[in-house]
């Protein structure tokens, strides 16, 4: 490959990295924020918590990931159908940021959207999501 492709491709994989910090942690500071006193000391750190990651790190990483992703989708023209899995999965992991991004909001407004069971459960879906991306971007099966 050439050498502009391999500067993009390290750059989209250190957004991604940092997108997935981040959407591995949202979901564990709705745990925390499902149990606290509403209108308490935890609830006021919870939202500023989550703010900060959404705005600072998971959503310009998110937009830095999904650019780069595309451009590196030209330079595999006609794609593989390992990488049109991939690229559906990823699509899938930016649904699972909208709706934590919503889930965010519920609790802005006063709601306590889901239990804190449930966002211990969902914790694990980029995780598990990401896991198979890796494994698509490295082995490039033949289905």
């Amino acid at each position: 490959m050439t050498e502009p492709y391999l500067w993009i491709k390290a750059f989209h994989l250190t957004a991604v990295i940092f997108w997935m910090a981040g959407m591995l942690y949202l979901p564990r500071l709705f745990v925390y924020h499902s149990v606290a006193i509403a209108g308490g000391e935890l609830e006021t750190k919870m939202e500023e918590a989550e703010a900060k990651l959404l705005r600072i790190i998971v959503n310009p990483a998110m937009i830095v990931a999904f650019l780069l992703g595309l451009v590196l989708l030209g330079y595999n023209m006609p794609p593989p159908l390992w990488l049109l899995v991939k690229v559906a999965l990823a699509f899938s992991l930016i649904g699972f940021h909208a709706f934590l991004a919503k889930t965010r909001k519920q609790f802005l407004n006063g709601g306590r959207p889901r239990s804190e069971k449930f966002f211990r459960r969902i914790n694990e879906i980029p995780a598990l999501v990401t896991i198979v991306i890796v494994v698509l971007a490295i082995v490039k099966p033949v289905f």
